[in-house]
């Protein structure tokens, strides 16, 4: 950062910029519980077991939240991918199951939303398809924050739901299939996009009707021919704008197909056993006739499905890189 030339070139200057941040913050954490750990340790060796007993025994009470606060530091030490630390486009999209995955893709809109807010991410929806009945057809999110794909990565792939469906007048159980896609927002796209190999749609902003509708042709989608992957925006102030972030939607969505060849994720995400349907799920959300969530890669499972609908997605993502740690 002290070179002269260090700002000649912004993206990449302001890609390190976010690099640098993220390690400052996890160092300044391990210097800061390093710290109070030594201080803890210091006092109890200093203490009289019988006149200081009430402090002992606070302090064997807080023995947990210092577990938890290395744990998460040890966490941060397996965010070593090249694209970790980037600012992420995450995208929902319904699958088999008609109006109950449209529903079943807002319920995980709903749960990454209220992940994001707790762990303090900043999260701008770019691209909202609404169902005519209830729900949503598809649903993309640009993320930034602390490690945003070091930590979402983990939940890429199809999402499977089963419950009694609150749109069938028998209430018979159905099961229904969803899509979450993560792809890192890259500052310097190594991938050429020809005009003639795309496809450039225009239509209406907003819902399927009402007051929301757009009047104007400012929403914009753009279909890669060759391989068919679709990027849309609708949420900027003009089509200039919305094509631009189509673009770098569509720019990262090709880079992560090429990255997922390398690593032979292709098939299952993208190729033709690719499909929203039963079988190619990672994880299922069982909520009849009984109550739990268990991740098919890791085996970590738990029976407070309606926490984990809330948001509280922080052990399946530990348990993920974990996971991937010992297998590579």
């Amino acid at each position: 950062m002290s070179a002269s030339e260090f700002w000649t070139e912004p993206t990449r200057a302001q890609g390190l910029m976010i690099e640098l941040k993220n390690a400052r913050a996890t160092v300044d954490e391990f210097r800061s519980l390093e710290r109070e750990l030594r201080d803890e340790i210091e006092i109890l060796e200093m203490a009289d077991e019988s006149a200081d007993e009430p402090h002992v025994r606070e302090v064997f009470k807080r023995r947990a939240g210092y577990a938890r606060k290395v744990e998460e530091i040890e966490l941060q030490t397996l965010f070593t991918g090249k694209s970790d630390g980037k600012n992420i486009f995450l995208s929902i999209h319904a699958g088999t199951g008609g109006t109950d995955s449209c529903d079943w893709a807002e319920i995980l809109l709903r749960m990454y939303s209220r992940w994001l807010e707790r762990n303090n991410y900043q999260a701008k929806l770019v691209d909202l398809l609404e169902s005519e009945e209830a729900g949503v057809k598809r649903a993309v999110l640009e993320v930034s924050g602390k490690y945003p794909y070091g930590h979402l990565k983990s939940e890429m792939g199809v999402h499977r739901l089963v419950r009694i469906s609150p749109f069938d007048a028998n209430h018979k159980r159905h099961t229904s299939f969803a899509s979450v896609d993560v792809v890192p927002e890259l500052e310097d796209i190594e991938i050429e996009l020809k005009e003639a190999e795309l496809k450039v749609d225009t239509f209406s902003a907003g819902g399927p009707g009402g007051q929301h509708v757009n009047k104007t042709q400012s929403a914009v989608r753009i279909t890669h021919l060759p391989t068919g992957v679709v990027a849309a925006c609708q949420n900027e102030r003009s089509q200039m704008l919305n094509r631009k972030m189509a673009m770098k939607i569509l720019a990262a969505k090709l880079l992560r197909i090429e990255e997922a060849k390398r690593e032979e994720e292709f098939a299952r995400m993208y190729g033709e056993k690719g499909e929203i349907s039963w079988g190619n799920q990672i994880r299922s959300y069982t909520l009849h006739p009984y109550q739990l969530v268990k991740d098919h890669r890791t085996g970590h499972e738990t029976g407070n499905s309606q926490a984990v609908l809330d948001g509280e997605i922080d052990a399946f993502i530990q348990a993920f890189l974990r996971w991937k740690e010992r297998k590579y």
